[in-house]
């Protein structure tokens, strides 16, 4: 599948991303490229392979959650521009204070 300039500078528009003539050639060339690596994977049979299948299998690789001491308050609040009690006390996000 080859891009047109055209197709570059609309997906350069919806990232928000400023490109010169030169640039959209580049990128148009590059894009095309990757589209028709990609598209190479419809020519894999898959029919046999469930949409779950893992490559390697699946391990939990988070760390075990265990009770431990914390930082006392003071010192992670000792340089918050402001706060209230024991929390960053930041303006409303909202529109309305609490």
């Amino acid at each position: 599948m080859e891009l047109t300039s055209e197709e570059v500078q609309h997906i350069a528009m919806l990232a928000r991303i400023g490109l010169t003539p030169e640039e959209v050639e580049t990128l148009r060339s590059q894009l095309s490229g990757i589209l028709a690596h990609v598209n190479q994977l419809n020519e894999l049979d898959t029919e046999a392979i469930p949409p779950t299948a893992q490559v390697v299998a699946l391990s939990n690789v988070f760390a075990a959650d265990e009770v431990r001491p914390s930082f006392p308050p003071e010192e992670m609040l000792a340089n918050a521009p402001d706060r209230e009690g024991n929390s960053f006390k930041v303006k409303a996000v909202l529109g309305y204070e609490t």
